[in-house]
């Protein structure tokens, strides 16, 4: 039993370290968001897009630009207040593959504005895709 718990504390460590994770949450994310009529095409343009990103060290491919952000925001902050609760701001990065439960964010109690969501959203990307 001992060799089977080592072998899935490798590959769990071995899939943390190189952040598979976070590449096929986000992968099948761009899938469920774009809908393409070829996905296999969609998924090897955005890895292709990430091979160059990396070589050229030009810009990564975004899930959302910003009107997409600002439409998935004001979708949330349905009393226009300018603000998102902690738990739909976490919800939505999970649904954009930008989360995981083992994070640990913490509620400062204050509401999420607009460009706290964005910058969020940007930053979580760019961290994902530069590890690739």
């Amino acid at each position: 039993m001992e060799a089977g718990g080592s072998r899935e504390v490798e590959a769990r460590n071995y899939l943390e370290k190189h952040r598979i994770m976070e590449l096929l949450n986000y992968l099948t994310s761009s899938l469920l968001f774009f809908r393409p009529e070829k996905p296999r095409q969609h998924l090897i343009s955005l890895l292709e897009q990430l091979r160059i990103a990396r070589v050229t060290a030009v810009s990564f491919p975004f899930l959302m630009d910003h009107s997409n952000i600002v439409a998935m925001f004001e979708m949330m902050d349905t009393s226009n207040k300018g603000t998102i609760t902690f738990v739909q701001y976490k919800e939505a990065l999970k649904a954009l593959g930008l989360y995981n439960e083992d994070e640990g964010l913490k509620d400062d109690g204050c509401g999420i504005t607009l460009d706290k969501f964005r910058q969020e959203v940007n930053k979580r990307t760019q961290e994902i895709w530069s590890t690739f």
